[in-house]
């Protein structure tokens, strides 16, 4: 059986084969798409976006594109489009009514917003221009940061777009101010003799480009539905009562991780309803401290002796507002040892022992001896003869 020799395109979402003959087979291919979307409402239709598609390009790169020519396209089709300076090539990745949701999401109206058109459908001549321009990508990147070196430029060439048509080049750069590199276009006009295009992206923008495992085990959350990038501070990661080390906040990128962001707000609000308790609650036994606090929860426990974690009394939020107007009104409140018998047993388990290489061997020795016992002898049924009456057991004399 003839190996297929298969090239997989992840920064595009596609996969490339040559043929015996020498033709070039392309297919559209949904496993490693940055920024895919799940289309869950495939197979509806609706009005306002029946001829516009979404097409995607190099990473993340996407657009919005109508059909205006009326031909019958469908997802996972090579198409050429319309560009500010000849044409491009990308893959239709969404039609249909999810097409609507995605606009919306960008803040893009259907019936205002100025789609570029759709040509038509690659040709092969157009597939293998297109391949041809990618294959010219990475050894561009890398001769263009050779370059900026060599111009003491403070910027870094994060990657290197060709349009469809090889005739244009999209250079995605990183800097952290403002960088003159009008020198550097001239030069990079006589090096590759294609038109320029510097476009400046962020820390973050460059971990979307390029694609990871976060510590989580997962796909970066900014490769897979991140768009918009909001400002992170170490607020929210305090009122998660998470570790402020700076090497576990920070992600790929250097930044703070976005996940961050994701229950800030349900951790703010709880905070929000937990009572303040700045001074020990008065008690008519004595002064009750706080000593740790469960804001999901509701629950607050605290010790007569605020140097030591035994004994801890359990109480609700509600409770612990009672106590807390008791005092305000110069009051004491009911002492809080006779809840003890009521206290759920402890939520924490001690892990002393589970970390023995041995901690299993107990329970195979155990099997083994009793594999190795004799088994008492059971008593057997009496034989039958050949009436079938029982025969009667014979006495000893």
């Amino acid at each position: 059986m003839e190996e297929k020799n298969i090239q997989y395109d992840c920064a595009r979402g596609c996969t490339t084969e040559r043929t015996p003959e020498g033709a070039l087979q392309c297919e559209y291919k949904t496993g490693c798409c940055k920024l895919e979307v799940f289309n869950w409402l495939e197979g509806i239709q609706q009005d306002e976006v029946r001829d516009i598609f979404e097409v995607r390009f190099k990473n993340t790169r996407k657009g919005f594109y109508r059909n205006t020519t009326g031909q019958l396209l469908k997802t996972g089709d090579f198409v050429v489009v319309e560009a500010a300076n000849g044409h491009d090539l990308g893959i239709i990745t969404l039609d249909g009514a999810i097409v609507a949701r995605q606009m919306m999401r960008h803040h893009l109206d259907p019936n205002t917003y100025e789609c570029k058109k759709i040509y038509r459908k690659a040709k092969p001549l157009d597939m293998e221009r297109w391949q041809e321009a990618i294959a010219r990508e990475h050894h561009t990147m890398i001769r263009a940061r050779q370059i900026a070196a060599e111009l003491n430029l403070s910027m870094k060439i994060g990657d290197v777009e060709f349009q469809g048509d090889g005739s244009k080049a999209i250079f995605y750069y990183i800097a952290d101010e403002r960088v003159d590199f009008r020198q550097l276009i001239k030069v990079f006009a006589e090096e590759f003799r294609i038109r320029i295009e510097m476009k400046q992206i962020g820390a973050r923008q460059e971990a979307a480009l390029i694609g990871d495992i976060g510590v989580c085990g997962r796909t970066l959350c900014c490769s897979t539905h991140i768009v918009d990038f909001q400002s992170i501070t170490t607020q929210s990661a305090r009122c998660q009562d998470l570790s402020l080390n700076p090497q576990k906040l920070a992600g790929q990128c250097g930044k703070l991780k976005c996940c961050i962001n994701y229950e800030a707000a349900v951790y703010q609000d709880a905070i929000n309803r937990m009572p303040r308790v700045n001074n020990p609650l008065e008690l008519v036994d004595g002064q009750a401290h706080l000593v740790k606090t469960d804001i999901l929860k509701g629950m607050m426990w605290f010790s007569y002796d605020p140097h030591s974690m035994a004994n801890l009394i359990p109480l609700t939020r509600e409770k612990v507002i009672d106590l807390l107007k008791l005092n305000a009104r110069g009051k004491k409140g009911a002492s809080l040892t006779n809840q003890e018998a009521e206290q759920h047993q402890t939520e924490f388990i001690s892990a002393v022992g589970d970390e023995k290489i041995d901690r299993f061997d107990e329970n195979k020795k155990n099997k083994k001896n009793n594999a190795n016992k004799p088994r008492p002898n059971k008593k057997r049924k009496p034989k039958k003869g050949g009436n079938g009456n029982a025969k009667a057991p014979k006495n000893n004399e």
